[in-house]
């Protein structure tokens, strides 16, 4: 029935996030021979078919559980590599200059291309999953990281038409580039790729850095609209104690998570009113591309602790499972 297809379809996407994420992590260096083994065992599993509601219900909280282990691999990679995410702000205008985007999440594709364009008169920019990047000190540390351009990877056919400059796809979310007629100067990375479009095989950027010279750019800079990034594990670990004193104080009434993707259509302005009607005495976690619903907005803080938190890209969700978890021992 509708029921066992739709375990069955939850346990297989289930895998498939895992499956991501642990690329994401190899990348880095990250492997776990127990988690391949699980993974494979439930794959298996699920080619016997499966009726058992309450064995498919088991099978979807192990790869939950399983999800969390591989999040927290990927963690690993990702901040001994590139730092621990602080907070800091990012300019979401455009700056005068040749330019390329970026858009994705994997930040080695980042650090790579920031490497070899640097000295080159040419800025990157981050797009949609890549805005957390900002916060890593090993990549904030190039200057000419410049900003973030455009929003969520829904609203991309628009964005990447109108950006004077190439744009690099780092993994999923692209969409039909021929739409906005820019699949001449878009370039794919490792796992993703799209017929007729330009596919880099390793990690020389120079195809890409040799059109954004030869494009226009922005011709002027636009006036700076700063939003704040980088609440990462570590940074939202650290400021605990000051979540309990406001709860104490009664200051801080509730924390909301605002997180996962958005749909594709404008009309789905669920996550802005949500956000814009939360309590004054309330804080908004966030993480993934449904913060771009909001996360322009200004919403204050509350004795100097902002009220809209950014906890980074989807699979940083494991941070804010941390900071629950801290926060409910420590109350």
């Amino acid at each position: 029935g509708e029921n066992i297809l739709g375990l069955r379809l939850l346990c297989l996407y289930g895998l498939k996030g895992a499956a991501a994420y642990m690329e994401h992590a190899h990348v880095l260096g990250q492997y776990d021979n127990d988690i391949y083994a699980q993974y494979h065992k439930i794959m298996a599993w699920l080619g016997t078919w499966p009726a058992d509601m309450n064995a498919l219900l088991e099978c979807s909280m192990e790869i939950g559980q399983m999800n969390f282990k591989v999040m927290s691999i990927l963690d690993a990679g990702e901040t001994s590599t590139y730092g621990h995410p602080t907070h800091t702000q990012v300019n979401v205008k455009a700056t005068e200059g040749k330019c390329i985007l970026i858009s994705g999440h994997d930040l080695k594709d980042l650090y790579n291309l920031l490497k070899q364009t640097e000295g080159t008169g040419v800025n990157v920019y981050t797009h949609g999953e890549m805005l957390p990047a900002h916060g890593y000190p090993e990549l904030r540390k190039f200057k000419h990281l410049i900003g973030n351009y455009g929003s969520g990877w829904q609203n991309q056919q628009v964005e990447f038409a109108r950006f004077p400059g190439p744009i690099v796809m780092t993994s999923n979310c692209i969409i039909d580039p021929t739409v906005g007629a820019y699949d001449d100067r878009i370039w794919t990375r490792s796992i993703v790729g799209w017929p007729g479009v330009s596919h880099l095989e390793g990690d020389d950027f120079g195809p890409v850095i040799a059109q954004a010279q030869q494009m226009a750019g922005f011709p002027y800079s636009e006036i700076p609209h700063l939003i704040t990034v980088g609440f990462g594990r570590e940074t939202l670990l650290g400021a605990a104690d000051s979540l309990i004193g406001l709860v104490s104080r009664e200051k801080l009434r509730h924390i909301f998570l605002i997180g996962g993707c958005d749909g594709a259509r404008g009309e789905r302005n669920y996550f802005t009113d949500f956000a814009t009607r939360v309590p004054e005495d309330c804080l908004i976690l966030t993480l993934a591309c449904g913060k771009y619903r909001f996360n322009k907005l200004d919403f204050g803080n509350i004795e100097g602790l902002p009220r809209l938190v950014d906890a980074g890209q989807c699979n940083d969700a494991y941070s804010a499972i941390i900071l629950a978890v801290t926060l409910a021992e420590k109350l």
